[in-house]
Parts: structure tokens; C-alpha cells; sequence
């Protein structure tokens, strides 16, 4: 009865010890990796967001330079510029700047003391253009022209260019900086895979010698380190996570507008970091194991 009980309860132990010295070392590294993707994962969003955010206050305003012409006062100028720029067809709205404010736009340039009283300071005209047919810069100095009015117009096209070449960059350098990361964590798991399989060479001499299949054993130390890095994984993209929210509360209504603003959805990019550093780690272990078991006679 006592063997047939101890029979029962007896079960094969672990061909890899379920802990080693090691591990805990191993993922906090890949924990650190994670979290410093999914932070630019976060980064990119905000940015991409303000990126857009900025294009479309300046897709929906345009600005114009009015110049007075002999015989007539620069606000007089301006209000008539005003006056035809508003009937034309994609402008909802147009605004002539008075004298205070064009020379507190001009004050950083040349200086208080440069703002004399006989400085023929040019006068701004503030458009504000129908988001969905806006009114094109060639329409706008037609009608300049043909109400005889001296003026520039300005529509933002040169910014709105750079600012999405800003954009496209940080989508770049967010995407450069996933793929060093997961160059990283991989060349961090096969080192330690490689380390494990030295540390057990005798195990795995024996299950080799005994006719396991390379892939069986190679299999055991994928499906180790997928779980560890599933671990570090979660803990990264949670910590990320965490600051993520602690930076939307922290910043106001929009998080940290108009810098970086993160929006509440955001905070799912890092929901996918566990499956795919189980994913990384595992390719990286069983092609680390399948390579040393090849060079054992």
C-alpha cells in the first residue's frame, strides 16, 4: 500500500530547475528594455498627435501683411483688406490687427526703442479658414489685387512642411528605437540562453545521447525564456503605463500640452509588450539552443 501510494505521488522532476541564480538578473534587463519601448511608443503618439494638432491650427489660418499705399492710413489699409479678404469664398472669418498689437508682434525682433512713432509699421490681417474647403493662398492675393491692396499673404504652407517632416522623423526615430530594443533584448536572450545551455551541457548530452530530438530540447529552454520575458514584459509595459498616466494627470487637461499631448487611449500601446517579448525571446532561445546542439557530435 505505502509503495503504491508513493508510486502515485511520485512524478518526474523538471529537466530544467524551475529557478535559477540567474533569472532575476535576466529580467529586470528585459524588463528595463521594455519599458524603454513602450516609453517611445508613447512619446511617438504624443508627438504624432501634436504634430497633427499643429498642422491643423495652421491648415485653418492664414495671415497677411498690409502695407498702406500713398494717400492712406495703415489701419485704413488693413480694414479694407479686412473687408474684401472676408467675402472670398473659404474664409469664415477676418480680422484687422491694430497698431499695439503689430508692434508687439515686432517687439522681440527690433527692440522696444526701434518702435518709434513715424515707423511705418505694416498692419496684420488674421484669417480664419473653413477647416474643410479652405480658402488657397492664390485666391486670397487675387482679391488682394484687385481691391488695389499692397499686402503678403502668408498661409503657414512653409511651417505646416516642416512640421510634418517633424513628424515624420519622430515616427522614424520611434521606429529605429523599437528595432535597437529588440535587437537588444534578443542578443540578451541568446547570450543567456547560451550561458544555460553551458551551465546544463551534461543534461543535455544525456537527453541528446538518450535520442531526443533536437527541436524537444531546444523547446525547453524557448518556452523558459518566453515565459521569463513575458514576465519582464508585463512589468515594463506596466511601469510605462504608470507613467504615462501619472504624466496625463499631471499635465493639465491634454497631459502635457501643447508639448506632448497623451490622450487616455495611449496608455494601450504597451498591451502587446508581454506577447511580444515572449515572442522575441523565444525565436532568440530555440535559435541559440538549435545552433549549440548542431555543433554536439
Amino acid at each position: 500500500m505505502s509503495e503504491t501510494f508513493a508510486v502515485a505521488r511520485w512524478k518526474p522532476g523538471p529537466l530544467l530547475p524551475p529557478r535559477d541564480a540567474r533569472d532575476g538578473s535576466l529580467v529586470f534587463v528585459i524588463a528595463v528594455l521594455c519599458f524603454l519601448a513602450c516609453l517611445t511608443a508613447l512619446a511617438a503618439l504624443a508627438a504624432n498627435r501634436a504634430a497633427e494638432g499643429w498642422s491643423a491650427q495652421l491648415t485653418d489660418s492664414a495671415t497677411v501683411v498690409v502695407r498702406a499705399r500713398p494717400g492712406e492710413t495703415p489701419d485704413s489699409a488693413a480694414a479694407r483688406a479686412a473687408e474684401t479678404l472676408s467675402g472670398v469664398k473659404g474664409v469664415t472669418e477676418a480680422r484687422a490687427l491694430d497698431r499695439a498689437k503689430a508692434e508687439a508682434l515686432l517687439e522681440p525682433w527690433i527692440g522696444r526703442d526701434a518702435l518709434v512713432e513715424d515707423l511705418p509699421t505694416p498692419r496684420l490681417v488674421t484669417l480664419d479658414l473653413d477647416p474643410k474647403a479652405p480658402a488657397k493662398a492664390e485666391a486670397l492675393v487675387a482679391a488682394l489685387k484687385e481691391a488695389n491692396v499692397d499686402a503678403v499673404v502668408d498661409d503657414h504652407s512653409r511651417w505646416i512642411g516642416d512640421i510634418e517632416r517633424a513628424a515624420r522623423l519622430a515616427r522614424f526615430a520611434a521606429a529605429g528605437v523599437f528595432a535597437l530594443i529588440a535587437a537588444a533584448t534578443a542578443a540578451v536572450i541568446t547570450f543567456a540562453t547560451r550561458a544555460g545551455l553551458a551551465a546544463r551541457r551534461d543534461v543535455i548530452e544525456v537527453l541528446h545521447l538518450s535520442g531526443a530530438e533536437a527541436g524537444f530540447i531546444a523547446g525547453l529552454f524557448q518556452n523558459r525564456f518566453a515565459a521569463m520575458a513575458a514576465i519582464a514584459g508585463l512589468l515594463g509595459g506596466a511601469s510605462a503605463a504608470m507613467i504615462g498616466a501619472a504624466a496625463r494627470l499631471m499635465g493639465g487637461g491634454q497631459g502635457l500640452t501643447p508639448v506632448l499631448p497623451l490622450a487616455w487611449t495611449d496608455l494601450l500601446a504597451p498591451l502587446p509588450c508581454p506577447l511580444a517579448a515572449a515572442l522575441v525571446a523565444g525565436i532568440a532561445a530555440r535559435g541559440a539552443a538549435l545552433r549549440l546542439l548542431r555543433d554536439m557530435p
